[in-house]
């Protein structure tokens, strides 16, 4: 049965059938071969039902937070502060280029948005520096890979909605990684900056210009404050917290100048247009779900893997290879939705916080989104720097590699994860 349905997905997306349309296809053959008669009842149930989910109502808002900070102007805020704050240093587009994804990810908690809103206005000016098209293109699809990361997270969201963990907790595990990654490809790019010999340009700017970029990108910087310590200090729910952000970035732009009712709608229109594509994968991913749980699967893997189970660290290596794998050839969120309800039944066994498996397949699911041969971070990038497709893809190994080093930190020292929402949470 599960090998006729991975046949039937894949040649059904390999045909350029829409993604929501071959999972449930998919679905089809699943349920004729587990039961046809509840095809009819089933099936429509379980795909309204999927996103019948009330914390699901935070990933819209979140987006539309994003793309009102985009067409405000507070992006370009953050940026400039970024650029005086890591752009004297050797490469320094390029670490204005990472440290800039660290700030957009605080609102947006999207790698796609965040590579395509910085890679427009990064890319060339890395190019104007020194930087190789390709590494340029390249550290922006990198470092996109913190959005999801550090909260809020679209991909925590959704983890948390499947298996009951706070999301609370999930956003404060993620901070620590977040960071990490931060720091790993800013290393990588600092290797590279030295190694090509790229000159340093201008020295430090100084405490007061420092200041007044501080002062004018404070707007945007307040948001994840608002977003983090709402939801862990239990003042909002998530979807509370999605609505209260999307509201202060739509009047900081109003209020600063930068928000026009024409942008207002262009961002709603996105909003909407990305929602709906997310939701409706998310539905046919919740059909397919169901329905290997009604076929038993998530207790047959938890049987295969039983010889392992007391071994925490290998079981979290096996998963992690099986996800890296799949967001290969799978779009990110129905990879999500798909191996959840079967990975957390093992991790529930071998004894790993649900909290560090959220974080774990969380940045899983983001490696993917740099991977050949769909990863969608590399197209945007691809299109933003005007490269070919298939170059980028084969330049892009030492970014997914250096991201993998930090995924094994974090199945190594779970701390890492753990320590921030066992102080705050």
């Amino acid at each position: 049965m599960i090998l006729t349905m991975l046949l039937v997905f894949l040649g059904h997306v390999l045909l350029g059938l829409p993604l929501f349309l071959a999972l449930l296809t998919t679905a089809v053959v699943g349920f004729l071969f587990v039961d046809p008669a509840m095809l009819p009842r089933m099936m429509p149930q379980q795909f309204f039902g999927g996103i019948n989910v009330f914390s699901l109502m935070a990933i819209p808002l979140f987006i539309l937070a994003g793309n009102l900070m985009n067409v405000s102007g507070l992006t370009e805020r953050l940026m400039g502060l970024a650029r005086l704050l890591v752009g004297h240093l050797r490469g320094g587009m390029g670490h204005v280029n990472v440290v800039s994804s660290v700030f957009f990810a605080g609102v947006n908690g999207s790698a796609v948005a965040d590579t395509s809103a910085l890679g427009s206005l990064l890319v060339p000016a890395m190019h104007r520096e020194g930087y190789s098209r390709a590494f340029a293109a390249g550290l922006t699809a990198g470092s996109s890979l913190i959005g999801p990361i550090i909260p809020p997270s679209i991909f925590m969201i959704l983890y948390a909605s499947l298996t009951n963990t706070s999301v609370g907790d999930l956003f404060l595990a993620g901070v620590v990684p977040g960071l990490l990654l931060e720091a790993a490809f800013m290393g990588m790019n600092a290797w590279h900056a030295w190694r090509r010999g790229l000159p340093k340009r201008g020295g430090w700017p100084g405490a007061a210009e420092l200041a007044v970029a501080a002062l004018g990108a404070l707007p945007a910087l307040i948001a994840p404050f608002i977003i983090v310590a709402g939801i862990v200090m239990g003042f909002v729910t998530p979807t509370e917290s999605g609505a209260l952000t999307a509201l202060y970035v739509a009047l900081c732009g109003l209020f600063l100048g930068g928000l026009r009712l024409t942008e207002f709608w262009r961002a709603l229109v996105d909003t909407a247009r990305l929602t709906a594509a997310i939701f409706l994968i998310m539905a046919a991913s919740a059909t397919i779900s169901w329905l290997l749980s009604y076929a038993q699967v998530p207790a047959q893997f938890v049987a295969l893997l039983s010889p392992y189970i007391d071994n925490p660290v290998l079981i979290l290596l096996l998963l992690s290879a099986i996800t890296f794998v799949t967001g290969m050839f799978m779009e990110e969120v129905s990879a999500l939705m798909l191996l959840t309800p079967i990975f957390a039944p093992v991790a529930m066994m071998a004894g790993i916080d649900p909290v560090h498996l959220g974080i774990i397949i969380t940045l899983n699911i983001t490696i993917a989104l740099i991977t050949p041969p769909m990863g969608a971070c590399v197209f945007v990038a691809a299109a933003v720097s005007r490269l070919e497709i298939v170059s980028l893809f084969k330049t892009i190994w030492p970014f997914v590699l250096t991201a993998i080093a930090v995924l094994l930190l974090l199945i190594l020292f779970p701390s890492l994860t753990l320590w921030l929402p066992a102080t705050l949470g």
